[in-house]
């Protein structure tokens, strides 16, 4: 798995670990106990098989704690049907698949039976709309904590296609789900980052810092295609889908535009202010001078006078209303 290697080694602030496990007891009541769903079986991930433990020597396991935490471990399930489960296969392989099939598939993904969450006749259609038919043979349906890979022919055993569809589910789809989850993290942290980027001073640097966040973001995860073709780019985007993560960003990228539109508006008052300022202390100052030079006066008196005069002047336009517009837009610059 290189692509999940790189992943993982680039993506500094994160990790991601992946459990492995194959049953030979049906699935949904262990998916059901991941899910830790009503009357469910114990944890399978608690005891010795406790993420922190089997992986005490690897990684550090972090608790989830943060805003947008999931409550619970993504599941990828891959089930293949005997011949005996007849509501998962397909009669031929030109024949159309039953519901019951789509609607086992939407329980493995949810790790949920009916009686969990009853799924609503009249959004069902559209949740099996979503599912990814990478053959005859086999389907995918991704949603928001967990997916799942379920046949549509009855399992041969040893030398089954399903072998080679189960290499292609833990290798190629796999990175597919996990690349969507890294970008779905990074999402959720530039989100917090733009809530709290009016906290405290010094706007302009917190603005550019979170704008090179972005464009590394954007050119190094931001991937909405992971291979040239086939049922990867469709994983793909069916996880960003549902978690809205092109929209999301959309709006990430909109209001990073406005916060720097903020910026360069406080910018722009401030250099007006200061030149404004130099423009209403410079302009008697210069006059007097000027005066002075052309009666060819040396007077040091003279001179203090003038300088006074000039002064009073700048203090009578800092006193106007262009004088304290000035004053305004220097403090909104530094602000």
């Amino acid at each position: 798995m290189e692509m999940l290697r790189t992943a993982t080694a680039r993506y500094q602030d994160h990790a991601l670990a992946v459990l492995h496990f194959t049953v030979a007891r049906p699935m949904l009541p262990l998916l059901r106990a991941v899910g830790h769903r009503p009357a469910a079986e114990p944890d399978p991930l608690a005891g010795p098989f406790a993420p922190e433990l089997l992986l005490s020597d690897v990684a550090e396991v972090r608790a989830g704690s943060g805003t947008f935490a999931l409550a619970r471990p993504y599941t990828i399930a891959f089930l293949t049907p005997e011949a005996h489960h007849t509501p998962a296969l397909r009669p031929d392989p030109t024949a159309g698949l039953s519901p019951s099939a789509d609607q086992w598939l939407w329980q493995l993904a949810s790790r949920s039976t009916s009686a969990d969450f009853p799924l609503a006749p009249e959004i069902a259609a559209d949740e099996f709309r979503h599912a990814v038919r990478i053959s005859a043979d086999w389907s995918a349906l991704v949603l928001r904590h967990g997916a799942a890979f379920l046949g549509h022919r009855a399992d041969t055993g040893d030398g089954d296609f399903y072998e080679f569809g189960a290499l292609h589910a833990r290798t190629v789809y796999l990175d597919a789900l996990l690349l969507g989850s890294l970008q779905r993290d990074h999402i959720e942290e530039l989100t917090d980052e733009l809530s709290e980027v009016f906290d405290g001073a010094r706007l302009a640097r917190r603005v550019a810092a979170l704008e090179r966040k972005i464009a590394h973001f954007r050119s190094t995860y931001w991937r909405q295609h992971l291979t040239a073709h086939g049922p990867a780019n469709e994983l793909l985007l069916a996880f960003q889908a549902q978690h809205r993560l092109p929209v999301r960003f959309a709006e990430i990228l909109a209001e990073a535009a406005d916060n720097s539109r903020i910026v360069q508006t406080q910018e722009s008052q401030q250099i007006s202010g200061a030149l404004g300022v130099l423009t209403i202390l410079g302009l008697p100052l210069g006059s007097a001078l000027g005066i002075l030079q052309v009666l060819g006066d040396e007077s040091v008196a003279h001179l203090l006078i003038a300088l006074a005069l000039s002064v009073a002047a700048t203090a009578a336009g800092l006193s106007t209303r262009y004088g304290r517009l000035v004053i305004s837009s220097l403090r909104g610059g530094i602000g």
